[in-house]
């Protein structure tokens, strides 16, 4: 049997701008959410730091230090700024659920 094909207008996202529910989320649906935050080309650099978080939430089930993530990838702490605007896009891009204030505030600020 074949998933429903899930796009941004048939998804809930909650006031965060967070996935209601994350197992919605597809490669295809990580475009669409891209593109309401005016990130218009998802690139293999991109792709990089979304798999980094989905393999990190799903081993853990919470949010990585992103500074870990732009170390194992050698690069500066600007790297996910540069390509996301903020860490919270970076978690918002990927799917991944809502990580409670304490995360939010830390992704935001990064």
């Amino acid at each position: 049997m074949n998933s429903p094909e899930y796009s941004a207008s048939n998804l809930q996202f909650d006031e965060n701008g967070l996935l209601v529910h994350p197992e919605h989320w597809s490669r295809s649906v990580a475009l669409q959410i891209a593109a309401q935050y005016q990130i218009t080309d998802l690139t293999q650099e991109h792709w990089k730091i979304i798999d980094a978080l989905r393999k990190h939430y799903a081993r853990f089930g919470v949010a990585p230090a992103m500074h870990n993530i732009c170390h194992a990838n050698h690069k500066s702490r600007d790297w996910i700024h540069s390509l996301f605007g903020n860490c919270l896009n970076a978690w918002r891009v990927a799917g991944l659920p809502d990580p409670g204030e304490e995360a939010k505030s830390y992704l935001s600020d990064m």
